[in-house]
């Protein structure tokens, strides 16, 4: 069953990440991150295995500078869970799907 990843910004953040009632995974992205684009396709397939018990979601940092600092995101990409409205689980960089799915696991 295939989830649809939502975009989030600066505005709707507390919304849909800290208020959410399951675990979020957040990408903190670019589009000029090359990185980023090479980790697009596998969060897109864990959003499929993993989306009817996991939020993932994207927030384009360049857009949205507020919420990458305030979370103190130094580098991209930055992935980070959110559970209850708090970070649970964080990694930076380019990183094999099995570590992606290990931080999920590790917030269900």
């Amino acid at each position: 069953m295939s989830k649809t990843i939502i975009e989030v910004n600066d505005d709707n953040f507390d919304k849909e990440i800290l208020k959410s009632d399951k675990p979020v995974l957040l990408d903190f992205w670019a589009p000029w991150c090359g990185p980023c684009k090479a980790i697009g396709p596998v969060i897109d397939g864990l959003a499929a295995d993993y989306g009817d018990r996991v939020t993932f979601a994207k927030m384009n940092v360049d857009d949205n500078p507020a919420t990458p600092s305030q979370y103190e995101v130094r580098a991209i990409p930055t992935l980070m869970i959110f559970k209850d409205g708090k970070v649970s689980e964080q990694a930076t960089g380019m990183m094999p799907k099995t570590k992606i799915e290990d931080l999920i696991k590790k917030a269900l």
